[in-house]
């Protein structure tokens, strides 16, 4: 089993990070009134599905009554009128029935505005949990419908926080070299850290920085981005690596390479590199939703040039 999911918080007590958004869940989940429809926003990998499931679980969903779904796998309007259908009917095993719609803002317009008239009209016993990366993307009728909660990344002590619980766990020890790249590539988001980090504990000690640089690159193209901008290569370089993002959304990327700069100013020991990373956390300070990938081409050539 990955350390992922070894270490995938099971309680609201196991979660590093996001302690404000834990507490506001927790404490709306106490209440007589709680809420039916919840809204958990942020970047991937940064755990709003696992919060998610321990909603679930605290209010008694499990079994067949916990209804998991990708919507990316079922984004048409049957499949909204499918679930509406299947909320009638009483929980077979649980107090309740929940519905944990991941990745809810690729459904398709005609779904959503069905899925709204479900959230309007669900019966008492029915909870929606609503999990995204987009949540501009969704009707802001659904928006207002929901409890909304941000997911944000870790930072940088939360994520040497879990590194090195984790790490201990294993009985196994890091050079403090690669608990700074693992903290630096995973740009915040825990699961991407964990999975640098199961790579990093297989081989041995001598090779452990080198696999977690090599780990970072294959798990995610904007970490490559990220090092050749840094590192000032030739724009041939720098329009190779955009070449391997053309289906990313730009903002997303845009948004990493900041995550991304950020750490290298605050910890890099390299001045040459904090001045780059300045000077990129500069160019990329406007959002990319009126110019998209033509924008974050422009902005990469500009690094490169300046």
């Amino acid at each position: 089993m990955s350390l992922y999911h070894r270490y995938r918080p099971q309680v609201f007590d196991d979660v590093v990070g996001n302690q404000q958004t834990v507490n506001t869940l927790q404490a709306d989940l106490e209440k007589k009134d709680r809420p039916h429809a919840m809204l958990l926003h942020g970047p991937t990998g940064c755990g709003k599905t696992t919060l998610g499931r321990i909603t679930a679980s605290v209010l008694d969903s499990k079994g067949r009554d916990f209804n998991e779904i990708d919507i990316t796998d079922l984004r048409g309007i049957d499949n909204i009128r499918e679930i509406r259908q299947r909320s009638q009917f009483k929980p077979m095993e649980s107090k309740c029935t929940v519905w944990l719609l991941d990745e809810v803002h690729r459904a398709t317009p005609d779904a959503q505005s069905a899925l709204l008239k479900i959230l309007e009209d669900s019966p008492a016993h029915v909870y929606f949990i609503l999990a995204t990366t987009d949540p501009q993307k969704l009707l802001p009728t659904i928006l207002s419908r929901c409890s909304q909660y941000e997911v944000k990344r870790l930072d940088e002590k939360q994520m040497f926080r879990l590194l090195r619980r984790v790490v201990k766990s294993e009985e196994r020890k890091l050079d403090d070299s690669v608990y700074d790249q693992i903290v630096m590539d995973s740009m915040g988001h825990p699961r991407n850290a964990l999975q640098i980090l199961d790579q990093v504990l297989a081989v041995d000690e001598a090779q452990q920085l080198e696999v977690a640089k090599h780990s970072a690159e294959q798990q995610n193209k904007t970490i490559e981005l990220c090092r050749v901008l840094i590192d000032r290569a030739h724009w041939k370089k720098v329009s190779s690596v955009l070449g391997g993002l053309k289906d990313e959304d730009p903002e997303k990327v845009r948004y990493a390479i900041l995550g991304y700069c950020q750490v290298v100013v605050l910890n890099s020991s390299d001045e040459s590199k904090r001045d780059v990373a300045a000077i990129i956390i500069e160019e990329f300070m406007a959002p990319l939703y009126s110019c998209g990938a033509a924008g974050l081409v422009f902005h990469c050539y500009s690094v490169t040039k300046r």
